[in-house]
């Protein structure tokens, strides 16, 4: 559904670009010296342009069809912010490995179409065994697109806590160690670009 796409859309293009924004900015990052981490930063929130214009399509769908909106809309910041977050933190890391190692640009295609194929976006999340819905949630984008489905279409099912916790937390560990290691790499970049 769309309500899943478009949350992953914009995790996807925001963690291409931030992933290869210090390549792309190399002749700037050899020559000038600013603080680097400027430059995934402002790629994945360069993204939130294209998600809001897919946004204000999604509600004049969701008005179309007649979807009743609901106090559950509320959340979705939370799940934007929990979007961006995963984005940007997957996104520190790859462009520090991307200096380093060049050839991981052709992987980040083929890993972003696994992942996403990990996450719920063709299939919704209770389609997954019980025993397994735990181990599912070390996604984070599985709490960002179950967020989504639940806040817009307010599904009668309710949203697992524990799912979004796994996943926010997940999240989290991503920006937090994606931060440290591009801030570690960071001293070599200007050398290797």
């Amino acid at each position: 559904s769309y309500t899943a796409t478009l949350p992953w859309t914009f995790f996807a293009a925001a963690l291409t670009v931030s992933a290869r924004s210090m390549l792309t900015s190399g002749g700037m990052v050899s020559k000038i010296y600013f603080p680097r981490i400027i430059v995934p930063l402002s790629s994945v929130f360069a993204n939130l342009a294209d998600f809001l214009v897919g946004f204000v399509i999604m509600i004049g769908m969701l008005i179309f069809y007649r979807v009743t909106p609901t106090l559950n809309m509320l959340w979705l910041p939370a799940f934007l912010l929990l979007a961006t977050i995963t984005a940007l933190g997957v996104g520190l890391w790859f462009s520090a490995l991307l200096v380093m190692y060049r050839d991981i640009n052709y992987l980040l295609p083929f890993l972003t179409t696994i992942w996403m194929y990990l996450s719920p976006v063709v299939y919704a999340s209770s389609t997954i065994p019980e025993q397994y819905r735990i181990l599912y949630s070390l996604n984070p984008m599985v709490g960002v697109i179950e967020g989504f489905r639940w806040a817009l279409l307010g599904t009668q099912q309710s949203i697992s806590p524990s799912m979004i916790a796994i996943s926010s937390g997940i999240a989290l560990l991503i920006f937090i160690t994606g931060l440290f290691f591009f801030r570690r790499m960071e001293r070599i970049f200007a050398d290797m670009i």
